[in-house]
């Protein structure tokens, strides 16, 4: 528990923001500048080329990198910072099926004991979480080519995840890889905010394979997304309803979606209008909660309650066919 600074009442919230999820929801105009001060990062906005790959459309000055740190301008050209999409910074490793993945009770491989999903682990990110629970995705250093990532890929590889950070500074890295990969299922953990044109070959890619896309929507008021990740909500939204529309399927279903339940910020009334999102789509797409444990820069922060978790699984199921709670574990 603290003091917000803007209401003065006792709430729970985490120093690194310093108000509470009421201000942030009803006096955002007050609440901007503790978001800034929490987000001091700011993507490029007054002079050079325009970056299209996702919401922040960084204009990048002549040699200097985007907000993400993936992508730079060099000789007038958006291109990656390994200078080809060949190369990313990227990580993998093997877990044997049936995996902790979130997308896993509802993909269609729950029930099968042989095999190996290959989880690849991107570095960079476009959002700002400041309850990140994968912030070491900052410390990656190995760089990886296309055929580098594909030798893990042997006879008892099902799928590919991709991850991070997240997957969209580098997708087109990621893209390739799946282009050449062969029987593999092919599945996304993203926060969604990348371009249309992306989001059309994310969506085709795994379509095509059988694989799952596995959306990590943060809130639903636009002033939550940008109070916790320093993003716009905007993107994730529309491309929710286009990979669904464009894409749908539902055995594996194409979509998932989930949500980090942070305590203190994500409150019944954000799980109860994301749900009715979701449901206003097809109230059959899974949704998934995830419980938050203190991280990055929240650790002031509790574990998500087993009284939170259970409200918000009620209200979700008042609106949707399929909801879980995930790493159950970790409640308190």
């Amino acid at each position: 528990m603290g003091t917000c600074d803007i209401c003065k009442k006792e709430k729970e919230i985490s120093e690194s923001l310093g108000i509470c999820i009421d201000c942030i929801r009803d006096k955002f105009e007050k609440s901007l500048p503790y978001i800034k001060k929490a987000h001091k990062k700011e993507s490029y906005s007054r002079e050079g080329v325009q970056c299209s790959l996702c919401i922040r459309k960084c204009k990048i000055p002549e040699g200097k990198e985007g907000y993400c740190g993936a992508r730079k301008n060099l000789g007038g050209k958006i291109i990656p910072k390994t200078d080809s999409d060949e190369y990313a910074f990227v990580e993998c490793y093997h877990d044997f099926l049936p995996t902790n993945c979130v997308s896993m009770d509802f993909c269609g491989e729950k029930n099968s004991r042989r095999g190996k999903n290959l989880a690849v682990f991107y570095g960079f990110c476009n959002f700002d979480c400041l309850f990140c629970q994968n912030w070491n995705y900052k410390n990656v250093k190995r760089k990886m080519n296309v055929d580098d990532l594909l030798s893990f890929v042997d006879d008892e590889t099902r799928c590919i995840c991709y991850f991070g950070g997240d997957p969209t500074p580098q997708i087109f890295h990621a893209l390739k890889v799946a282009e050449r990969s062969e029987r593999v299922r092919i599945c996304w953990e993203t926060n969604g905010s990348f371009s249309r044109g992306v989001a059309k070959k994310v969506g085709d890619v795994s379509h095509r394979t059988g694989g799952t896309i596995k959306f990590d929507i943060k809130a639903f008021s636009n002033s939550i997304y940008m109070a916790l990740c320093g993003a716009k909500k905007e993107n994730t939204f529309k491309n929710f309803k286009f990979i669904y529309k464009n894409f749908k399927r539902e055995d594996p279903p194409i979509l998932v979606a989930s949500t980090l339940l942070v305590p203190g910020y994500i409150d019944v009334f954000e799980i109860k209008k994301i749900s009715e999102f979701i449901a206003s789509i097809d109230p059959n797409i899974p949704y998934v909660f995830l419980a938050f444990h203190p991280d990055h820069k929240m650790r002031d922060l509790p574990n998500t309650s087993k009284e939170l978790a259970l409200s918000c699984f009620n209200v979700a199921k008042e609106k949707l066919d399929r909801v879980k709670i995930g790493n159950i574990w970790l409640l308190r």
